[in-house]
């Protein structure tokens, strides 16, 4: 059985800092305390990682601590991924984006594929997220298409967030997607359930 996942910000030694002081805890509200590593691999855009694995005192459940520069099961970051999804969004096919980005053909049409699936429940996390940060945010206009709508509000809420809590820079418009989704935006699993962004 894999262990579950939880995901963490892209700089190891704030990761490992914050697991010392038992800032990071498990969804049971345990504590958890450093348990190895998963195996080592490369993910492209975002280069070599090794995550760490921890363990729950409370629950015994272990779990792997994956930076929001991922996605679950991708060999791509959500960088170049949300690339992808941009320009399908801006009505580009598969094959080009494929070739502008590098990468398969079969392997850009399968993320397109997964977010079309998952754009409605990515656009209601999102949509939840942006009321939470900004409740008197004006209505985001339709994009054309609920994969489009769902892109611009990934975009939406990043910009909702700068404004308002003076995140310019913290993390890129994917990275948020990637931890508000807690690496599942292209997973068969994905639901309507906003998870702590911390």
């Amino acid at each position: 059985m894999e262990a579950p996942v939880i995901m963490v910000g892209t700089d190891s030694a704030e990761v490992e800092r914050r697991l010392s002081v038992g800032e990071l805890v498990c969804p049971c509200g345990g504590a958890l305390t450093r348990w190895g590593y998963a195996r080592a691999r490369t993910v492209r855009g975002a280069g070599q990682m090794r995550p760490r694995r921890v363990r729950c005192a409370g629950c015994r459940v272990t779990h792997v601590l994956l930076s929001i520069a991922c996605l679950l099961r991708r060999a791509d970051s959500a960088e170049v991924i949300g690339a992808a999804l941009r320009q399908k969004a801006a009505g580009a096919g598969h094959r080009p984006i494929a070739a502008r980005l590098d990468r398969p053909a079969s392997t850009v049409r399968g993320w397109l594929r997964a977010f079309s699936r998952n754009a409605e429940p990515a656009r209601s996390i999102l949509v939840g997220l942006l009321v939470e940060i900004d409740p008197l945010h004006g209505p985001v206009h339709p994009a054309g298409s609920v994969f489009a709508d769902a892109v611009e509000m990934v975009g939406a809420v990043v910009a909702a967030a700068r404004r308002r809590l003076g995140m310019v820079g913290a993390v890129s418009p994917w990275q948020l997607a990637s931890a508000v989704t807690d690496g599942r935006l292209l997973a068969q699993d994905l639901t309507v359930a906003v998870t702590n962004t911390n």
